[in-house]
Protein backbone atom coordinates (compact mmCIF):
# COMPACT_ATOMS: atom_id res chain seq x y z
CA UNK A 1 0.00 0.00 0.00
CA UNK A 2 1.14 3.35 -0.96
CA UNK A 3 1.98 5.75 2.14
CA UNK A 4 0.49 8.43 0.26
CA UNK A 5 -3.26 8.57 -1.68
CA UNK A 6 -1.87 10.36 -4.30
CA UNK A 7 0.05 7.69 -5.70
CA UNK A 8 -2.58 5.77 -6.08
CA UNK A 9 -5.11 6.50 -9.35
CA UNK A 10 -7.58 9.55 -9.17
CA UNK A 11 -11.04 8.31 -9.86
CA UNK A 12 -12.78 11.68 -9.67
CA UNK A 13 -12.28 15.08 -7.43
CA UNK A 14 -15.22 16.91 -5.75
CA UNK A 15 -15.90 20.05 -3.69
CA UNK A 16 -14.97 18.18 -0.36
CA UNK A 17 -13.73 14.61 -1.74
CA UNK A 18 -11.66 12.68 -3.85
CA UNK A 19 -12.11 8.91 -5.12
CA UNK A 20 -9.04 6.84 -5.51
CA UNK A 21 -8.50 3.18 -7.24
CA UNK A 22 -7.75 0.88 -4.70
CA UNK A 23 -8.15 -2.55 -7.18
CA UNK A 24 -11.16 -3.73 -7.24
CA UNK A 25 -12.13 -1.16 -4.19
CA UNK A 26 -11.90 2.47 -3.61
CA UNK A 27 -10.30 5.01 -1.55
CA UNK A 28 -12.74 7.63 -0.34
CA UNK A 29 -10.51 10.73 1.44
CA UNK A 30 -12.54 13.40 2.91
CA UNK A 31 -10.64 16.72 2.81
CA UNK A 32 -10.66 19.89 5.01
CA UNK A 33 -12.31 22.11 2.15
CA UNK A 34 -15.49 23.85 2.82
CA UNK A 35 -17.51 25.62 0.23
CA UNK A 36 -20.62 27.92 0.00
CA UNK A 37 -22.88 28.71 -2.84
CA UNK A 38 -20.98 25.91 -4.83
CA UNK A 39 -17.47 27.84 -4.40
CA UNK A 40 -14.78 25.80 -2.39
CA UNK A 41 -12.61 28.41 0.13
CA UNK A 42 -9.56 29.14 0.34
CA UNK A 43 -8.63 27.53 3.47
CA UNK A 44 -10.62 25.14 4.98
CA UNK A 45 -11.77 23.64 8.30
CA UNK A 46 -8.95 21.54 10.27
CA UNK A 47 -10.44 18.17 11.09
CA UNK A 48 -13.26 18.53 9.09
CA UNK A 49 -12.65 16.05 6.92
CA UNK A 50 -11.93 13.62 9.83
CA UNK A 51 -15.44 13.77 11.40
CA UNK A 52 -17.20 13.36 8.12
CA UNK A 53 -15.17 10.09 8.14
CA UNK A 54 -15.62 9.34 11.40
CA UNK A 55 -19.21 10.04 11.77
CA UNK A 56 -20.04 8.13 8.75
CA UNK A 57 -18.48 4.95 10.01
CA UNK A 58 -20.20 5.46 13.08
CA UNK A 59 -23.38 5.60 11.44
CA UNK A 60 -22.51 2.60 9.18
CA UNK A 61 -22.11 0.32 11.94
CA UNK A 62 -25.32 1.26 13.71
CA UNK A 63 -27.48 0.79 10.61
CA UNK A 64 -26.29 -2.04 9.07
CA UNK A 65 -28.99 -4.11 9.99
CA UNK A 66 -31.37 -1.17 8.06
CA UNK A 67 -29.73 -1.75 4.86
CA UNK A 68 -25.85 -2.74 3.94
CA UNK A 69 -23.70 -0.23 3.20
CA UNK A 70 -20.38 0.12 1.17
CA UNK A 71 -17.78 0.53 4.39
CA UNK A 72 -14.90 -1.98 4.37
CA UNK A 73 -12.12 -0.05 6.57
CA UNK A 74 -11.35 3.18 7.86
CA UNK A 75 -7.69 1.75 8.84
CA UNK A 76 -6.86 -1.65 6.53
CA UNK A 77 -5.53 -0.30 3.22
CA UNK A 78 -5.79 3.44 4.01
CA UNK A 79 -2.45 5.41 3.14
CA UNK A 80 -0.50 7.04 6.27
CA UNK A 81 -1.25 10.70 5.06
CA UNK A 82 -4.87 10.09 4.86
CA UNK A 83 -5.33 8.45 8.00
CA UNK A 84 -8.56 9.77 9.97
CA UNK A 85 -10.33 11.23 6.81
CA UNK A 86 -10.04 8.24 4.32
CA UNK A 87 -12.73 4.79 4.63
CA UNK A 88 -11.73 1.76 1.95
CA UNK A 89 -15.30 1.16 0.47
CA UNK A 90 -16.64 -1.15 -1.89
CA UNK A 91 -17.16 -0.54 -5.75
CA UNK A 92 -21.34 0.53 -6.52
CA UNK A 93 -23.60 1.22 -9.51
CA UNK A 94 -24.81 4.86 -7.63
CA UNK A 95 -28.46 5.75 -8.39
CA UNK A 96 -29.16 9.40 -9.68
CA UNK A 97 -31.26 10.30 -6.99
CA UNK A 98 -30.09 12.27 -3.99
CA UNK A 99 -32.49 10.93 -1.22
CA UNK A 100 -33.55 13.82 1.61
CA UNK A 101 -35.61 12.90 4.12
CA UNK A 102 -37.25 15.85 5.95
CA UNK A 103 -38.76 15.53 9.60
CA UNK A 104 -38.84 19.56 10.09
CA UNK A 105 -39.64 21.82 7.77
CA UNK A 106 -37.25 24.19 6.74
CA UNK A 107 -34.02 25.40 4.21
CA UNK A 108 -35.64 24.98 0.40
CA UNK A 109 -38.68 23.19 2.00
CA UNK A 110 -39.76 25.74 3.79
CA UNK A 111 -39.25 28.21 1.17
CA UNK A 112 -41.02 25.79 -1.39
CA UNK A 113 -43.81 25.14 1.51
CA UNK A 114 -44.05 28.60 1.46
CA UNK A 115 -44.85 29.07 -2.08
CA UNK A 116 -46.92 26.10 -3.02
CA UNK A 117 -47.91 24.50 0.49
CA UNK A 118 -46.30 21.30 -0.70
CA UNK A 119 -42.92 20.31 -0.98
CA UNK A 120 -41.78 17.89 -3.81
CA UNK A 121 -45.26 17.59 -4.67
CA UNK A 122 -46.73 16.56 -0.90
CA UNK A 123 -49.49 18.22 0.59
CA UNK A 124 -48.41 19.47 4.07
CA UNK A 125 -50.85 21.08 6.88
CA UNK A 126 -51.57 24.57 6.74
CA UNK A 127 -50.15 27.10 9.06
CA UNK A 128 -46.51 25.27 9.46
CA UNK A 129 -43.52 27.53 10.88
CA UNK A 130 -40.31 27.69 9.99
CA UNK A 131 -38.57 25.07 11.54
CA UNK A 132 -41.74 23.36 12.49
CA UNK A 133 -41.67 19.43 13.29
CA UNK A 134 -43.41 17.50 10.71
CA UNK A 135 -46.50 15.16 11.16
CA UNK A 136 -44.61 12.69 9.65
CA UNK A 137 -41.01 12.23 7.92
CA UNK A 138 -41.67 13.16 4.36
CA UNK A 139 -39.58 11.40 1.26
CA UNK A 140 -38.40 14.97 -1.24
CA UNK A 141 -35.88 13.39 -3.45
CA UNK A 142 -34.09 15.66 -6.13
CA UNK A 143 -31.52 15.45 -8.89
CA UNK A 144 -27.68 15.06 -8.68
CA UNK A 145 -26.86 18.01 -10.52
CA UNK A 146 -22.94 17.72 -11.97
CA UNK A 147 -22.84 21.42 -11.40
CA UNK A 148 -25.03 24.04 -9.85
CA UNK A 149 -27.75 23.39 -7.35
CA UNK A 150 -29.78 19.51 -7.37
CA UNK A 151 -33.13 19.84 -8.50
CA UNK A 152 -35.92 18.85 -6.07
CA UNK A 153 -38.23 16.21 -7.92
CA UNK A 154 -41.53 13.76 -6.67
CA UNK A 155 -41.56 10.20 -6.30
CA UNK A 156 -42.87 10.13 -9.75
CA UNK A 157 -39.70 12.00 -10.96
CA UNK A 158 -37.52 9.81 -9.10
CA UNK A 159 -38.80 6.70 -10.63
CA UNK A 160 -38.38 7.87 -13.92
CA UNK A 161 -34.95 8.63 -13.45
CA UNK A 162 -33.58 5.18 -11.26
CA UNK A 163 -36.30 3.22 -14.07
CA UNK A 164 -37.69 1.03 -11.51
CA UNK A 165 -40.47 1.95 -9.59
CA UNK A 166 -40.49 -1.22 -7.15
CA UNK A 167 -36.84 -0.08 -6.00
CA UNK A 168 -37.99 3.25 -5.88
CA UNK A 169 -40.43 2.27 -2.98
CA UNK A 170 -37.39 0.46 -1.48
CA UNK A 171 -34.96 3.29 -1.31
CA UNK A 172 -37.96 5.50 -0.04
CA UNK A 173 -39.07 3.60 2.80
CA UNK A 174 -35.19 2.66 3.95
CA UNK A 175 -34.62 6.19 3.56
CA UNK A 176 -37.52 7.03 6.16
CA UNK A 177 -36.73 4.06 8.00
CA UNK A 178 -32.87 5.36 8.09
CA UNK A 179 -34.12 8.86 9.02
CA UNK A 180 -35.98 7.57 11.92
CA UNK A 181 -33.37 5.15 13.92
CA UNK A 182 -31.31 8.47 13.54
CA UNK A 183 -33.38 10.93 14.80
CA UNK A 184 -34.28 9.09 17.60
CA UNK A 185 -30.63 8.11 18.48
CA UNK A 186 -29.64 12.33 17.77
CA UNK A 187 -32.15 13.06 20.24
CA UNK A 188 -31.48 10.76 23.07
CA UNK A 189 -28.04 12.64 22.71
CA UNK A 190 -29.14 16.49 22.97
CA UNK A 191 -29.21 17.21 18.54
CA UNK A 192 -32.19 17.22 16.10
CA UNK A 193 -31.85 15.92 13.13
CA UNK A 194 -33.98 17.95 10.98
CA UNK A 195 -33.69 16.86 7.48
CA UNK A 196 -30.51 14.47 5.64
CA UNK A 197 -29.15 13.29 2.46
CA UNK A 198 -28.64 9.65 1.31
CA UNK A 199 -27.25 8.31 -2.15
CA UNK A 200 -27.73 4.79 -2.79
CA UNK A 201 -25.89 2.53 -5.39
CA UNK A 202 -26.46 -1.43 -6.37
CA UNK A 203 -23.77 -3.71 -5.61
CA UNK A 204 -22.56 -6.78 -8.21
CA UNK A 205 -25.30 -9.00 -7.00
CA UNK A 206 -28.48 -5.95 -7.62
CA UNK A 207 -29.03 -5.35 -3.90
CA UNK A 208 -29.28 -1.90 -2.75
CA UNK A 209 -26.41 -0.68 -1.07
CA UNK A 210 -25.78 2.62 0.72
CA UNK A 211 -22.64 4.89 -0.08
CA UNK A 212 -21.33 7.84 -0.27
CA UNK A 213 -21.14 9.61 3.46
CA UNK A 214 -24.14 9.20 6.02
CA UNK A 215 -25.79 11.30 8.45
CA UNK A 216 -22.85 13.65 8.67
CA UNK A 217 -22.89 17.61 9.28
CA UNK A 218 -22.35 18.11 5.66
CA UNK A 219 -25.18 15.81 4.29
CA UNK A 220 -27.66 16.61 7.10
CA UNK A 221 -29.26 19.65 9.12
CA UNK A 222 -28.52 19.19 12.67
CA UNK A 223 -29.64 21.56 15.67
CA UNK A 224 -29.33 21.64 19.41
CA UNK A 225 -32.22 20.41 20.90
CA UNK A 226 -31.46 22.68 24.08
CA UNK A 227 -32.24 25.90 21.34
CA UNK A 228 -34.59 24.81 19.25
CA UNK A 229 -37.56 27.36 18.70
CA UNK A 230 -40.01 27.29 16.23
CA UNK A 231 -40.82 30.06 14.06
CA UNK A 232 -37.03 31.19 12.90
CA UNK A 233 -34.16 29.36 11.07
CA UNK A 234 -32.03 27.56 14.26
CA UNK A 235 -28.20 27.67 15.33
CA UNK A 236 -26.64 24.61 13.28
CA UNK A 237 -24.07 21.65 13.71
CA UNK A 238 -23.34 22.14 9.46
CA UNK A 239 -21.95 25.04 7.72
CA UNK A 240 -24.56 27.34 8.11
CA UNK A 241 -21.98 29.49 10.53
CA UNK A 242 -19.93 30.14 7.73
CA UNK A 243 -23.02 30.72 5.43
CA UNK A 244 -23.85 33.12 7.48
CA UNK A 245 -20.49 34.90 7.28
CA UNK A 246 -20.58 34.61 3.63
CA UNK A 247 -24.03 36.29 3.17
CA UNK A 248 -22.81 39.30 5.40
CA UNK A 249 -19.44 39.62 3.92
CA UNK A 250 -19.97 40.99 0.48
CA UNK A 251 -18.83 38.90 -1.53
CA UNK A 252 -20.74 38.54 -4.77
CA UNK A 253 -21.07 34.19 -4.60
CA UNK A 254 -19.21 34.18 -7.54
CA UNK A 255 -15.12 32.46 -7.93
CA UNK A 256 -13.12 33.05 -6.42
CA UNK A 257 -14.50 32.63 -2.82
CA UNK A 258 -12.67 34.29 -0.08
CA UNK A 259 -10.67 33.47 2.47
CA UNK A 260 -12.53 32.90 5.80
CA UNK A 261 -11.30 34.68 8.68
CA UNK A 262 -9.97 32.71 11.72
CA UNK A 263 -12.35 33.00 13.96
CA UNK A 264 -15.08 31.71 11.54
CA UNK A 265 -12.92 28.56 11.03
CA UNK A 266 -12.61 28.01 14.60
CA UNK A 267 -16.32 28.68 15.36
CA UNK A 268 -16.81 26.31 12.52
CA UNK A 269 -14.43 23.02 13.50
CA UNK A 270 -16.18 23.80 16.68
CA UNK A 271 -19.44 22.99 15.84
CA UNK A 272 -18.10 20.12 13.86
CA UNK A 273 -16.60 18.37 16.46
CA UNK A 274 -19.19 19.28 18.66
CA UNK A 275 -21.50 17.05 16.49
CA UNK A 276 -18.97 14.16 16.33
CA UNK A 277 -18.69 13.88 20.23
CA UNK A 278 -22.77 14.51 21.15
CA UNK A 279 -23.92 11.78 18.65
CA UNK A 280 -20.86 9.32 19.12
CA UNK A 281 -20.22 9.29 22.93
CA UNK A 282 -17.02 9.80 22.60
CA UNK A 283 -14.01 12.48 22.08
CA UNK A 284 -13.31 13.59 18.34
CA UNK A 285 -9.32 12.66 19.73
CA UNK A 286 -10.73 9.02 20.53
CA UNK A 287 -11.50 8.57 16.51
CA UNK A 288 -8.19 10.07 15.36
CA UNK A 289 -6.24 8.21 17.67
CA UNK A 290 -7.80 4.93 17.06
CA UNK A 291 -7.12 5.76 13.25
CA UNK A 292 -3.76 6.83 13.34
CA UNK A 293 -0.47 5.15 11.82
Amino acid sequence: MPAAAADLPLIASGKVREMYALGDRILMVASDRISTYDVVHPNGIPGKGAVLTGLSAFWFAKTGQIVANHFISATEGVPDDVRGRAMVVRRLEMLPVECVVRGYITGSGWKDYQATGKVSGIELPPGLRESDRLPTPIFTPSTKAETGHDEAIDFEGATELVGDRDLMGRIRDVSIELYLFAASHARERGVILADTKFEFGLDEAGALVIGDEVLTPDSSRYWPADEYAPGRGQPSFDKQFVRDWASRSGWDKTPPAPELPPDVVAGTRERYVDAYQRITGEPFDDWTARTAP
